[in-house]
């Protein structure tokens, strides 16, 4: 795929549909049980109805279309309307409060927002404060405006052309001074990635007996909405959706389709679940897990009780997917075929890995330094930051990732920590300093230090730990309160202590170590 031809991501997607377009493309599970179930010519359909709708919106090229709504497949459409379109995708965390919206909106300057209906009156507050032409609402149950809208226009579209460098979606990851930074991914990001993965994990034509995936994960983030869905509809599998993720349903599925991914509290929750054995999991082939490090004692856990090993993989908002467990032999390294618990496995194809000092020189084998990687799924750098971007980029081109890791003998990567002190809560990132921004400006806060901790289900959560201001009287418990207000809730501090004063060192910085290690066995 090069720039002289079409390289909108759509295109590449829509190829990969079955010829029988009355097929069965999503059978969409909800809370009760009862499924709905949509064909390929259903997907086709009803996205190019709303394609054809932002068409008639004779929007400026390239506009960015904000999306908070809760998942359905309506939701996934509208991802694929946005690429037909030739728009730019912005998904945003259901989970976040007006400021955080307010932000997001006066930063993209979408052309369009959509939001649940319950949240029009807000939501829509904000968007036409910020300029913001069209705002419409999608709920769970197909009602609200955008459907009613798009129902008035025809089912067929042709999709805008693209060029392989034009943005498709913007990512908003937040920055660790409390600033968000919108990570721009392109056709070819997203293209080239979902093409690599669909090979090195093994998905299965029709011919080979095909693939159906589990879909449970949120879709306004890049495991859910871009390699669970990118690798579907580009293998043309079914999907079996699920709108919340229920263990005991979950598992219930599991006979009828052969992949499922998830974050490590997923795998957590369905360990919980005295019916998984052998016998539920045999139909499947492959479980997948990312977005958070996974405890040894999760990936021996579900080996034991399903006789299968969890393929481990990372990425970023920034770059999608990087490394990845083998899936078949890798003769790049020696035709090792092992899965490691505790690693993330090899660089994938086309994509470089390497681990360098603070110095920014190579590291050898086995030595703990900054990974920084490079290959054509990393993004085009940040939203209106040029300046951010270039510091985030080495010299000779590589982005570095703010992780820290190293390279074993085997060639298998394992991240180890996180630089800049990024809390990963059951899949999420929370970064300290937007939340202390938030803490700070609460009534009798002097300041304020917030650290990550594990915890059994979400793998790590917020500590807060507060300074009042002298003479007030500030309540642990009343900060939680008030930032439940403010914040998504994944942000939000499990915790809150008060204390006298910060640990600092002689150059008066927060020794956040200390603090992690004086809290560390809260929630164990």
């Amino acid at each position: 795929m090069t720039d002289m031809h079409q390289a909108n991501l759509y295109s590449a997607l829509r190829a990969a549909f079955p010829a029988q377009m009355d097929q069965v493309a999503v059978e969409a599970v909800d809370p009760d049980g009862q499924s709905l179930y949509y064909t390929w010519a259903d997907l086709d359909h009803g996205s190019a109805r709303m394609a054809n709708l932002l068409d008639s919106l004779q929007l400026p090229e390239g506009s960015r279309v904000a999306v908070q709504v809760e998942k359905s497949v309506e939701a996934m459409m509208l991802y694929l309307a946005t690429l037909r379109s030739g728009h730019v995708f912005l998904p945003l965390n259901t989970a976040y409060q007006s400021a955080e919206i307010e932000y997001f909106i006066g930063n993209a300057e979408p052309a369009v927002v959509v939001c649940a209906p319950e949240s029009f009156g807000w939501v829509s507050k904000i968007a036409f404060n910020s300029g913001v032409g069209h705002v419409y609402t999608l709920g769970t149950d197909r009602s609200g405006t955008l459907l009613d809208r798009a129902a008035h226009h025809g089912d067929e579209q042709q999709p805008a052309m693209r060029k392989t460098d034009d943005l498709a979606a913007i990512l908003y990851t937040s920055g660790t001074t409390g600033r968000s930074k919108g990570a721009m991914l392109t056709h070819g990001n997203l293209a080239t990635n979902a093409a690599m993965l669909k090979v090195y994990w093994g998905w299965r034509t029709p011919e080979q007996g095909g693939d159906v995936l589990i879909h449970a994960l949120p879709i306004f983030h890049v495991h859910g909405l871009f390699v669970a869905i990118h690798g579907a509809l580009l293998n043309g599998s079914p999907m079996i959706w699920f709108s919340k993720f229920e263990p005991a349903a979950v598992i219930d599925r599991f006979k009828d389709a052969t992949i499922f991914m998830g974050v490590p509290t997923l795998y957590v929750r369905m360990l919980a679940d005295a019916r998984l054995d052998r016998d539920k999991a045999a139909n499947m082939r492959l479980f997948i897990s990312g977005s958070a490090p996974m405890l040894i004692e999760t990936f021996r856990a579900w080996k034991t009780r399903t006789g299968q090993a969890i393929l481990e993989r990372y990425g970023m908002s920034e770059t999608t997917m990087l490394t990845s467990n083998p899936y078949t032999a890798d003769p790049r390294y020696g035709n090792e075929d092992e899965r490691r618990g505790g690693t993330v496995g090899f660089p994938l194809p086309g994509v470089g890995v390497r681990v360098h000092s603070d110095d920014g020189l190579p590291l050898p084998v086995g030595e703990i330094g900054n990974i920084e990687v490079q290959g054509p799924n990393v993004f085009a750098g940040y939203w209106r930051m040029p300046e951010k971007t270039a510091e985030e980029f080495t010299k000779d081109g590589w982005f570095k990732t703010g992780d820290v890791g190293m390279q074993d003998a085997r060639g298998y990567f394992s991240i180890v920590g996180r630089s800049k002190d990024l809390i990963i809560s059951g899949g999420y990132n929370v970064y300290p300093a937007e939340v202390e921004g938030f803490i700070n400006e609460l009534a009798g806060v002097d300041e304020s230090a917030v650290v990550g901790v594990s915890h059994p289900d979400f793998g790590e959560v917020g500590v807060a730990v507060i300074v009042p201001r002298k003479g007030a009287q500030v309540d642990g418990q009343k900060i939680i309160d008030a930032l439940k207000a403010k914040l998504a809730n994944f942000k939000v501090p499990k915790r809150c202590y008060v204390v006298d004063a910060l640990p600092r060192n002689t150059m008066g910085k927060v020794q956040k170590k200390l603090l992690r290690d004086q809290y560390q066995k809260e929630f164990v």
